[in-house]
């Protein structure tokens, strides 16, 4: 104790650690109170072009340094917030943070879903803290809920919207019925998607985070390369008609589940019943359903990006690290990992299905698909039928299953694809019940 302030320095100073800067500087006086002591901004490392950011302007040129080593020569740094993003050289930077005996606070999900058990490995053996509230769900308490207040539970499930692109995406696909392409083009168009917005629509973004909720839940290791992915592209505007008309919603669910010493963990596009309390969280939303043993299931709401929730998610983390040293305690949070756990194969798992396919518009068709599925102990809950073409005598059947296993079902799949009867397996989406 008796610290007369706290030192801060910042990586990077794009859109996140720009915002991140400025509330250090507008709420100084009511952080200060909250700590104990000023927390001062010693140094900041930036890239040539930061410079021309507005906040850059608004701040002390002496603050700034291009050079890597004299950030870190910086003697009265306490705290290195990382706020660039990117495995490289954030990895680099946040190891070289942890080794000097320095305080760590992140936003970046990539380097801790990779590289977090063995940067929380070397903050206890430093006897610093590393926290990272930030890089899962924005300004939702996430990450503090599964170390601290959910310790006494056995989590059963998670299942979380936690990339707001695609939720946004799918939420105008399901209420203005346009196809993927345009629901894109005005999520890029209206700044919620990149120009490359791969790691959002092919579910990497929604991977990482898993992989971040998935190890604090299970307290093993789970890397991204663990965890089954899918992405939304081959959705169309006719699976959220049928699904609505069935009683479904359609959102990308990241999943992870345990079962006894094995776990699931998978990212794809799910059916939900339309009145799941998931299936109302729409636009550019996250929400995670926890299931444990003592508190049944909690729903954790908010927004999952932007630089205002982000860098809320920041300060506090900071908040939190400059606490400790001021009251002299080491770092709290650990990540004890445990072994023996199996991460089950995506071809064991079991769920139900929606399936779409475009058949003959003659008698009989329901019948042969219904064989095939039945060869595989798979059988069906409900079925829809319309007329698609009716020149070419053609009609979309879709078909929801009960529970089978995801082998059986991709070897119906394959073998119905051969049926001289069917013309395409057009879709085929997995389905969650949830309260």
């Amino acid at each position: 104790m008796g610290k007369k302030s706290i030192g801060i320095g910042l990586i990077g100073l794009g859109v996140i650690g720009g915002q991140v800067a400025k509330v250090l500087t507008d709420k100084a006086e009511v952080l200060a109170k909250q700590v104990g002591c000023p927390l001062v901004l010693r140094k900041v490392k930036v890239l040539p072009q930061d410079l021309t950011r507005p906040q850059a302007q608004k701040m002390n040129s002496q603050l700034f340094t291009t050079d890597t080593d004299e950030f870190f020569s910086e003697s009265e740094i306490d705290i290195v917030i990382e706020a660039m993003g990117g495995e490289s050289p954030a990895l680099e930077y946040l190891t070289r943070a942890l080794s000097s005996g320095k305080h760590v606070v992140t936003s970046n999900k990539e380097v801790i879903a990779k590289h977090g058990a063995e940067l929380m490995k070397l903050a206890g053996q430093q006897g610093v803290g590393l926290r990272y509230e930030a890089s899962v769900g924005g300004g939702i308490p996430l990450i503090s809920r599964f170390q601290y207040d959910l310790v006494a539970n056995k989590i059963g499930g998670i299942y979380a919207i936690i990339n707001g692109t695609t939720n946004y995406i799918l939420t105008r696909m399901a209420r203005e019925g346009v196809d993927f392409s345009l629901a894109l083009t005005k999520a890029q168009e209206l700044g919620y998607a990149e120009a490359n917005p791969e790691n959002d629509i092919e579910g990497i973004d929604a991977t990482y985070k898993l992989a971040i909720l998935a190890s604090l839940a299970f307290h093993t290791e789970v890397r991204p390369q663990d965890i089954y992915r899918e992405g939304i592209s081959r959705l169309s505007s006719r699976d959220f008609q049928y699904a609505r008309e069935l009683g479904f919603a359609i959102k990308l669910l990241a999943i992870a589940k345990e079962d006894d010493k094995k776990f699931e963990v998978r990212v794809h596009p799910v059916c939900i019943p339309e009145d799941s309390l998931l299936a109302k969280v729409d636009g550019v939303y996250n929400a995670v359903l926890v299931e444990g043993d003592l508190i049944d299931k909690i729903l954790v709401f908010g927004q999952g990006a932007g630089p205002l929730p982000t860098s809320s998610a920041v300060i506090a983390d900071v908040v939190s690290a400059a606490q400790e040293i001021f009251l002299g305690m080491s770092g709290r949070a650990k990540w004890e990992l445990k072994s023996g756990k199996v991460i089950k194969p995506m071809s064991d798992i079991e769920t139900r299905y929606y399936l779409r396919l475009n058949v003959a518009d003659r008698p009989g068709v329901l019948a042969q698909i219904a064989r095939v599925l039945g060869d595989h102990r798979i059988s069906i809950s409900s079925a829809i039928q319309k007329l698609a073409d009716p020149v070419a005598e053609t009609a979309e059947l879709v078909i929801i299953t009960h529970t089978a296993q995801e082998k059986a079902m991709q070897s119906a799949i394959s073998e119905m694809a051969c049926l001289t009867v069917v013309k395409e397996v057009s879709n085929f989406i997995r389905v969650e019940a949830l309260g």
